[in-house]
């Protein structure tokens, strides 16, 4: 802990680098737009993690990754004071299991679920009819949206409240991406906060075109970024990455810090009084 007392997230991010070393702000911000974590703000409006919320993201992510759980789910097993539940907790009634997925137990059970190649479903001694595949591809756009954090066109929509039109010129202009399963294209934690964004701004009055300063402004303080860890992430040995990464997460919080300051300067110029 800081002598602060919190952390704040870029301090967040350097602490689960070594351990889960896909996370990004963005999936901390994810998780918060989620309801899993629920950080208290400055009077400025950063985010103050305590060493709580700290050790429930650590348990968020360590049920993504070896239990594979859906967020709900993982939503289920926290309690409502935030504390982490016990790990006995059964969650298997509030799940609906993949036909492909492996079962627990002796090996010999494992052997006996019979994996379907994804995408198509047996029809014996019939063809498969256009009605038929649309129900195959969405039933499968629905297991890919449980079993991972990707959320499907339409739940985006309505989480963001982002126009369709705007949400289009977004993925026209590369602000977001989406991949496509069964007959639904899903989006990722960062496109979900930049549509929410972009959103915001277009009811303020900015259009995506006046945001392509932001994105060409990102895209060069990440080349600058770069310069100075791919060096380390050469060397190709923990202490080093550990280096790199945490370096990195510096250099966003301290980019962060920079434009904020930058920016409350010429504030400040602006709305003095003449």
């Amino acid at each position: 802990m800081t002598d602060r007392g919190y952390h704040s997230i870029g301090e967040v991010l350097a602490l689960l680098l070594e351990e889960f070393p896909d996370v990004t702000i963005s999936k901390i911000r994810f998780l918060e737009s989620q309801g899993l974590i629920q950080p208290e703000r400055t009077p400025s409006g950063y985010r103050k993690f305590t060493e709580s919320e700290v050790e429930r993201l650590r348990y968020i992510l360590r049920e993504q990754r070896q239990n594979f759980l859906p967020l709900r789910i993982i939503k289920n097993r926290l309690d409502d004071s935030g504390e982490i539940m016990d790990d006995s907790t059964d969650v298997s009634r509030d799940m609906d299991m993949p036909a492909d997925m492996p079962t627990t137990g002796h090996p010999a059970a494992r052997a006996t679920v019979p994996r379907v190649p994804t995408g198509r479903i047996p029809r014996p001694d019939r063809d498969i009819t256009p009605a038929a595949a649309a129900k195959a591809a969405r039933r499968e756009a629905s297991r890919h949206a449980e079993n991972t954090e990707s959320i499907p066109r339409d739940e985006l929509i309505k989480r963001t409240s982002i126009d369709p039109a705007l949400l289009r010129d977004l993925e026209k202009t590369g602000f977001v991406g989406g991949h496509e399963v069964g007959d639904t294209t899903f989006f990722d934690a960062h496109s979900f906060e930049i549509a929410r964004t972009a959103a915001r701004f277009r009811d303020m009055g900015i259009d995506v075109r006046h945001l392509r300063g932001w994105k060409s402004s990102s895209e060069r303080e990440l080349t600058l970024f770069e310069q100075r860890i791919l060096p380390l992430l050469r060397q190709r040995n923990p202490a080093a990455r550990e280096e790199a990464l945490a370096m990195l997460a510096e250099f966003i919080e301290l980019g962060a810090d920079l434009r904020s300051a930058l920016l409350m300067r010429e504030v400040s110029r602006l709305t003095e009084q003449r």
